[in-house]
């Protein structure tokens, strides 16, 4: 049986017609060779690109296709191999862990596909099971050696989707590893996976280099943006618990204690995920109604006016503003909606960008020095450049990588060269640091990654500073003066398995942030909300 791990796979085959030949054979003619890749001669060493997972091997000896018994009974599966003993002391109490989950299953041909998920699961203070891949758990209460946590979903269709671990050994008090199993009717597959507590990382204190200043819950679902203009904090918020998103408004003009001025919801399913400003307007971009324009007259209390484009449900995950260009990151159309914002309160269409090989959609975006940088999510971090007025924007480069899921950037000059700093939204995602200067030919020069059970998010770059809200590792600080060799000078967990609506989930944590300039760290962490710092 022959074992491929699942990427693409490029085959090259040429059919060749020949004819009748004389006793003077004609000599083919010369082939032109494919050019060379440019040279990189910039002033830093170029890295390999491994991409954001790398296949470890079986992390157990597990069944590769999920049977029945694995998915619905499985306490009767056998586990040969196992220290089970081991299990009895692994902290469950209070815990949250994150998995990588290495699943295997066969295809027409025979092979045997290996693939990457990633996972999670949680207990009570008890140390039961309560949730299990985001959703409420359906495990039987544990006790000693047994460590088996399962849990069903219905969909309107009346499919049923369920999930199953079962542990097989521990490697200390704080992680595991075991069997994985997924079906959904009849369908279904298996793999092995290890897991982590999401505990700070060990030997690391709460924070270094900086001071908490305050923290103030967001009274809405989940806090996940913010911006920063005329004394007051805008924080927008996402549906994702069902008790609706919207808009929350801080005077912050005593950072150690944060007033709310105001809460705005435009209906109970709100999904407000992205936030700028230019002058007096305010631009929040909504999973339902495009953008929404605020007239900020009155910076405690927005005023909404109009949404974009007008009439049509369009899907905004992320805006952007630079200059007088709005750049408005749509799922649903898979374009970048630019708008000319000279005067800021009545934005005009002006043209948009879209990738036209698309498997992804545009979930970020970052215009500098002439050109357009979007995370285009599975197509990669492209580069378009930016011409005149109404032009559509044409696509000057792209950079790719196994498992590609680019989610976030920032872009800056140094040494002459043009930087960009980029990062995914998945399991083990970290920031790579790219030599954009040729946009054709785009090359790894750095990176910065921690634990690969966790994934950044988000990154705001000023001057020689990186700041990266990195979910369940919190804030972080890099100097990057040299880019090449990104360096943490200050952090600042703020994960914490106690806060109220913490979940097994790997968007959870550190989500949002914004740098103003007026000495201060703003970050939105999903759970404690608004939370501000002394920059370092």
């Amino acid at each position: 049986m022959t074992v491929r791990t699942a990427c693409p796979l490029l085959a090259l085959v040429c059919a060749v017609s020949l004819s009748a030949c004389s006793s003077e054979e004609t000599p083919p003619p010369p082939t032109t060779p494919p050019p060379e890749p440019p040279t990189y001669t910039g002033p830093w060493e170029v890295l390999p690109e491994l991409g954001e997972w790398v296949d470890p091997g079986a992390f157990e000896a597990c069944p590769a296709q999920a049977s029945h018994a694995a998915c619905y009974a499985p306490e009767t599966l056998e586990m040969p191999g196992c220290d089970l003993g081991s299990l009895a002391g692994l902290e469950r109490q209070g815990a949250i862990y994150r998995a990588e989950l290495r699943y295997e299953t066969q295809v027409q041909s025979g092979d045997v596909q290996i693939f990457p998920g990633h996972g999670g699961f949680q207990f009570d203070a008890s140390g039961q099971p309560v949730s299990v891949m985001g959703r409420k758990s359906d495990t039987a209460p544990m006790n000693g050696e047994r460590f088996i946590v399962s849990s069903e979903t219905t969909f309107q269709a009346g499919a049923q989707e369920r999930y199953t671990f079962i542990g097989c050994r521990a490697q200390g008090p704080r992680s595991l590893t075991g069997c994985v199993f997924w079906c959904r009717g009849t369908r279904g597959h298996g793999g092995s996976f290890r897991a982590e507590r999401m505990t700070w990382r060990e030997g690391e204190p709460e924070s270094a280099n900086l001071q908490l200043l305050s923290e103030m819950r967001v009274g809405m679902d989940t806090p996940v943006d913010v911006y920063v203009t005329h004394g007051h904090a805008y924080v927008v918020s996402i549906n994702r618990r069902g008790f609706g998103g919207g808009l929350a408004v801080y005077d912050v003009s005593n950072p150690y204690i944060p007033v709310q001025q105001t809460a705005i919801q435009l209906g109970n399913a709100d999904y407000w995920n992205g936030v700028w400003a230019k002058d007096n307007a305010l631009y929040v971009a909504s999973g339902d109604s495009g953008v929404l324009v605020f007239d900020l007259a009155d910076p405690r209390l927005p005023a909404f006016l109009r949404h974009y484009p007008g009439g049509a449900r369009v899907d905004v995950h992320t805006v952007f503003v630079e200059g007088d260009r709005l750049y408005a990151m749509s799922p649903s159309l898979k374009q970048t909606l630019i708008f000319d914002v000279t005067q800021p309160l009545e934005p005009r269409f002006l043209t948009h960008f879209a990738y036209p090989r698309s498997l992804g959609y545009p979930h970020d975006a970052f215009a500098y020095e002439g050109r357009l940088y979007v995370n285009h999510l599975e197509d990669g971090f492209l580069i378009a450049g930016l011409d005149g007025e109404g032009e559509t924007p044409e696509l000057l480069g792209r950079y790719t990588y196994p498992h590609t899921f680019s989610h976030a950037n920032a872009v800056g000059t140094f040494n002459g060269r043009t930087v960009a700093f980029e990062g995914g939204e998945t399991m083990g995602s970290h920031i790579r640091v790219l030599d954009v200067t040729d946009p054709a030919n785009i090359v790894k020069i750095g990176e910065y990654k921690l634990r690969g059970l966790t994934s950044v998010h988000n990154m705001v770059l000023v001057g020689t500073r990186l700041y990266v809200a990195y979910y369940h590792e919190g804030l972080r600080v890099l100097d990057v003066s040299n880019p090449a060799q990104p360096r943490e000078i200050a952090h600042y967990n703020t994960f914490r398995e106690s806060d109220q609506n913490r979940g097994d989930g790997l968007t959870d944590g550190a989500i949002g942030i914004r740098v103003p300039g007026d000495g201060r760290i703003y970050v939105v962490d999903t759970s404690r909300g608004l939370l501000i710092f002394d920059e370092p």
